[in-house]
């Protein structure tokens, strides 16, 4: 065993029987590497990483690999998702060596920690030739590495700010803005499968959050027949486990066929979001079922006894990617009995298999009973037919060999997660799921905080790693959605405590904008900010939609200046190619027009709000209590005659309160 051994990380875990002489990241490592003068390896990864395995199981475990690994090198093993600073910093040096970004990302430093040269996964022999011409340039050519590194070092430092113009303006947030960003948008929808026009095809959960909120302030069709379009695919798609509920990463194909089989929490919590709030919009039943059964599968497989979420599931089991999902023909044919016939209709199965190697994986472009009809299969017993044959392939798959477990619990990501809860709550008014999203706060707030800060990740009992601006983004988020689904006011000064913490820790007053790290966290080479929304928002949009809520809940204007001038100066990107920046044309969807301040009082405060939400109404706050609060919403709101009253407020000032629901949404219009 290796030094890994002795971290908790799964990933790191995985490695700690590798022959190579692995180093956590760390003070030990990085001051052998410059007591030795020896060039350091880091690769990093993560635990879910399909091709992180196999050059694991190619080159990591093979002793004559290692033996070179280890005599020419420091060598570390990152933990992306425990250390997404460190990913981070060496991902962006990959991309200005002009090398395109994955896992594993395998970055060559020179003893200070500067990068020369990087690549992500090679086969055995190539990456055994490349550690032999590295340490050959180590020796040789080292003032060439040096200034290589140093050019490096200096496109990494430089101000993303500074780099793409970013500076404040005082335009005025437009509809003929939106209109202009949802046009660049367009072209480069996907209008026959959803999504966006590539393959690999990612979710990305803010493009549909955006697409959302403008098709609710224009009504624009375009934009809802792409929101229902791809999300129906999103559903019915292979990226989706029919028999046992959740979202797979990606989908490797451009059909949303074959996905990338690793499931990730970030993706879920997110998708949840968004499918709550096309269920408020559509009332597709499609999108209802999805919901439960993702929450199901989240409670089954990824809730810790502890409370919080685990991180990931893996997409290998037994070595073979996503053996866990797919299907035989023969197989299907014991398990199914009768239903076999119909099924096998349903799902195109075959005895070659509709994959590779014999397989077959579940996968519909259509509503199930829609191709069932096409099929010549309905019949009126047909839904109960459908769920019971998925009942028996779920049943079977009890005894396969479960992909790995990720069971680290990171706080951005359980953040996440309880905002998908919340929006999932209010538009199903389904008990179970506020508590579990109350549940998974009072995790964050008793194990994963101290002292007002919060912990990055957590595992066997114990919280470890100073939180990034991600995790408080995420969680401050997450008890704002907690606030507004209970009205328990605890939830609105814990975001307030930890967004204090976070403008006095992270934020440079200079480019207007917080850094990813704590200024009590450890020195990289370089200190970033993270602005592009990717797969999960950027943590700078994330705060500045915070700022813009908890401004508004708390009459707090230095908190919604900020906000605003972060937005402002993201004008320019969003303008130009808004794909890459879509979490903050959703804020500044917000911006456009007013924020509707929703005030429930009176003794059915929590019963009419259930009521509310269940409408698709996003631009708004809402506020309330059974009794009195000094919340600056609240103050002199009182009960009408005795009942419970609603009051519809716009900046602070209110329409006459009312006393029912209608009544209030038609105040609204």
């Amino acid at each position: 065993m290796n030094r890994l051994s002795q971290e908790t990380s799964p990933y790191l875990l995985q490695h700690a029987n590798n022959p190579v002489d692995w180093y956590p990241w760390g003070p030990l490592a990085l001051e052998k590497a410059k007591a030795e003068n020896k060039p350091i390896l880091v690769s990093i990864g993560y635990s879910a990483c399909h091709w992180c395995h196999v050059m694991e199981r190619e080159s990591f475990e093979q002793d004559h690999v290692a033996e070179i690994m280890n005599e020419y090198f420091i060598c570390i093993k990152v933990d992306r998702e425990e250390r997404p600073d460190v990913d981070a910093v060496y991902m962006d040096s990959l991309q200005a060596m002009g090398t395109r970004g994955g896992w594993p990302l395998n970055v060559f430093l020179l003893p200070d920690t500067k990068p020369f040269y990087g690549v992500t996964y090679l086969p055995p022999q190539n990456w055994v030739q490349l550690l032999k011409s590295v340490n050959n340039a180590f020796i040789s050519h080292y003032e060439d590495l040096a200034k290589s590194a140093d050019g490096f070092v200096e496109n990494m430092v430089q101000s993303d700010i500074k780099k793409y113009g970013l500076t404040q303006t005082s335009t005025p947030y437009t509809v003929e803005a939106l209109d202009e960003m949802f046009e660049k948008l367009k072209q480069n929808f996907d209008t026959l499968k959803g999504g966006m026009d590539r393959a690999p095809k990612f979710p990305m959960p803010s493009i549909y959050k955006f697409l959302l909120r403008y098709f609710d302030i224009t009504q624009n069709p375009e934009a809802l027949a792409q929101i229902e379009l791809s999300l129906n695919r999103i559903a019915l798609g292979g990226i989706y486990d029919h028999v046992g509920g959740g979202w797979a990463r990606y989908s490797v194909d451009d059909e949303w066929f074959i996905p990338h089989f690793e499931k990730m929490l970030y993706d879920n919590a997110q998708l949840l979001s968004i499918f709550s709030e096309a269920f408020a919009l559509t009332d597709n039943t499609l999108y209802a079922e999805r919901i439960y059964q993702t929450v199901a599968w989240l409670k089954n497989e990824m809730l810790s006894p502890d409370g919080g979420f685990y991180s990931a599931l893996d997409a290998d089991s037994e070595g073979v990617e996503g053996k866990f999902y797919i299907w035989q023909k023969n197989e299907l044919v014991q398990i199914l009995g009768e239903d076999f016939n119909w099924f096998s209709k349903l799902y195109n199965i075959s005895q070659h298999g509709n994959w590779e190697h014999g397989f077959n994986h579940l996968h519909l472009t259509n509503f199930a009973s829609e191709t069932a009809k096409a099929a010549g299969i309905y019949s009126e017993d047909f839904e109960n037919k459908y769920q019971n044959a998925l009942d028996k392939l779920a049943a079977a798959r009890t005894s396969k060999i479960r992909p790995g477990l990720d069971d680290k619990i990171l706080a951005s990501w359980n953040g996440l997660l309880i905002k998908g809860l919340t929006t999932a709550y209010q538009a199903t008014g389904e008990e179970s799921i506020r508590e579990m999203a109350v549940k998974t706060g009072r995790f964050i707030l008793e194990r994963m905080t101290e002292n007002g800060k919060l912990w990055h990740s957590y595992k066997n009992g114990k919280a470890s790693i100073t939180a990034f601006l991600e995790d408080y983004a995420a969680v401050i988020e997450a008890y704002l959605g907690l606030y507004q689904i209970t009205f328990d006011p605890e939830w609105l000064a814990e975001a307030t405590n930890l967004c204090d913490y976070t403008i006095a820790n992270f934020y440079d007053a200079s480019e207007g904008f917080f850094f990813f790290t704590d200024t009590e966290g450890e020195t990289l080479i370089a200190r970033k900010k993270e602005l592009f929304d990717n797969v999960i928002p950027a943590s700078n949009s994330m705060m500045a939609q915070n700022l813009y809520t908890l401004g508004k809940m708390l009459d707090r204007t230095d908190y919604q200046e900020l906000s605003d001038q972060m937005l402002s100066k993201m004008t320019k990107i969003l303008l130009a190619d808004v794909q890459w920046v879509t979490n903050w044309a959703a804020l500044y969807c917000q911006r456009v027009t007013p924020t509707a301040e929703i005030v429930i009082v009176g003794e059915n405060a929590d019963e009419i709000r259930k009521d509310f939400d269940r409408f698709f109404v996003p631009n708004k706050i809402i506020a309330g209590t059974t009794t009195q609060s000094s919340l600056p919403l609240l103050e002199n709101r009182t009960p009408v005659n005795g009942q419970t009253a609603i009051y519809v407020c716009y900046d602070k000032t209110c329409q006459l309160p009312v006393t029912s629901v209608k009544e209030a949404l038609e105040q609204l219009a």
